[in-house]
């Protein structure tokens, strides 16, 4: 049994599939026999604005937001939204970052330009960063819009649970017409290193 509470920090844009992937870990989890809490903030999501979903699991669990400073894995969709939740994880912490890049309204406009050198910044901090080419690997399995599956597919490199359980939640959660590809996708995810 697990003692400790893991805290998995979700992160991105709106309409990245942040929300389903969440739903997805969860499920996971609590097919291992664990408490999970959950907690997700939409913002202006449906404008492509942040969104981001704690999932904490554990023996117990008793709160869904992840305190300052204990972000065990931030799990990021995209550059950016990474940068702006470094500061709170762990000093152990691991990042799996998508190396998508999604310009936001100041840098659409010209105002400001997007900050260079993201990723050796962040191995700089926190030397177990992983970056995952998703939109490549979507594409290789048939469908742009599974870079959310090639995520968790790396994302279960680095957690404990048995690739079954993340088949059948998979199974349990994404529509029968849409299952093949993404099975797929988690697949080439799981080959990211």
């Amino acid at each position: 049994m697990m003692n400790k509470v893991t805290n998995i920090l979700l992160a991105g844009v709106g309409g990245q599939g942040i929300l389903l992937a969440s739903e997805i870990i969860s499920e996971v989890m609590l097919m291992a026999g664990l408490d999970v809490k959950k907690n997700e903030v939409h913002g202006m999501s449906q404008r492509g604005g942040s969104v981001v979903s704690h999932v904490r699991y554990g023996e117990k669990v008793y709160s869904s937001i992840i305190p300052e400073g204990e972000v065990d894995i931030l799990f990021s969709f995209e550059m950016l939204e990474t940068c702006r939740y470094l500061p709170l994880m762990r000093p152990s912490g691991k990042v799996i970052v998508n190396d998508w890049k999604i310009a936001p309204p100041s840098v659409a406009l010209g105002q400001q330009a997007y900050p260079e050198n993201i990723v050796a910044n962040m191995r700089q901090q926190f030397a177990d960063t992983t970056l995952v080419n998703g939109l490549v690997l979507a594409l290789e399995a048939g469908n742009a819009k599974t870079v959310n599956t090639v995520l968790l597919g790396a994302l279960s490199n680095v957690l404990e649970f048995d690739r079954d359980l993340w088949l059948t939640a998979l199974r349990k959660m994404i529509p029968e017409r849409l299952l093949a590809v993404n099975l797929k996708a988690f697949d080439l995810g799981c080959q990211t290193k």
